[in-house]
């Protein structure tokens, strides 16, 4: 895809939100500084990209919707409807998202990385989780995970039931959560730089943009390449801009009423 931003205008790139986890109240205080950033974002944002995990759990039963989260689809749907560009790049842990974004707000969904060119520059996106060397234990989980059967099996469980597994899972297996290495090990070591150094190789990207690391991380790729991982929503509540030439990796800070 294609696109060309005005000078006046930005594109932005977050991930990693995991609203709903690990509680009730720490999930909604963070929902509501993600509003806040979206409210900025909504005042010179051209393009928004979500990179994966905005929710802890996510699954999309025939009728039914996973409670919670309405300020956020009601924010979403908002900025949507006002003209910002949104596409939304499934993760480890909303990964059985369907198509309830596509139809009730407009918002591609995709769930592999995605090339953009953007002011002739060249962007490679995704959230980042089974990409790279190494992570075989996830690897082999996502599998499963993926696999129709498995989803046809969980969809006949009662949504009570099937969420309320799915929620202590997600925050109790370490393969799940990510929290089994979230520390930077050094930019060779670490698996998702080596995933963009493989893929500069075959096509002369600008710009890699990934998350499920939660750890917000620049790393050049060679002398003409950029790797940055947003980061997360939890501890560091970290984003990337792109202003039309430059791409840098900020840090919001929350206004409180």
């Amino acid at each position: 895809m294609q696109r060309t931003i005005p000078s006046h205008q930005r594109v932005y790139f977050a991930s990693d939100q995991h609203l709903g986890a690990p509680t009730y109240k720490e999930s909604r205080e963070r929902e509501t500084l993600f509003i806040q950033w979206l409210d900025q974002v909504a005042e010179d944002g051209a393009i928004l990209f979500l990179m994966g995990d905005l929710f802890d759990f996510w699954f999309e039963y025939q009728k039914v919707v996973p409670k919670g989260f309405v300020r956020t689809l009601g924010k979403l749907a908002q900025l949507a409807d006002t003209g910002l560009e949104i596409h939304y790049f499934v993760g480890n842990h909303d990964l059985w998202m369907r198509n309830y974004f596509t139809q009730e707000l407009g918002i591609p969904v995709y769930h592999k990385p995605q090339e953009f060119t953007i002011n002739n520059k060249q962007f490679l996106i995704g959230h980042g989780d089974g990409l790279g060397p190494g992570d075989k234990g996830y690897k082999r989980m996502k599998k499963l995970f993926v696999n129709p059967l498995s989803k046809w099996l969980f969809r006949w469980l009662h949504p009570d039931i099937g969420v309320r597994l799915a929620q202590y899972l997600s925050v109790r297996n370490r393969l799940i959560s990510g929290d089994d290495n979230v520390q930077f090990q050094g930019a060779e070591n670490e698996w998702l730089a080596q995933y963009c150094h493989r893929k500069r190789e075959q096509k002369p990207f600008d710009f890699f943009l990934f998350g499920h690391r939660h750890l917000p991380l620049e790393i050049p790729i060679g002398q003409h390449a950029l790797y940055v991982n947003t980061g997360d929503w939890i501890h560091h509540f970290t984003y990337a801009v792109f202003d039309g030439q430059k791409l840098t990796l900020e840090k919001w800070k929350p206004t409180h009423d």
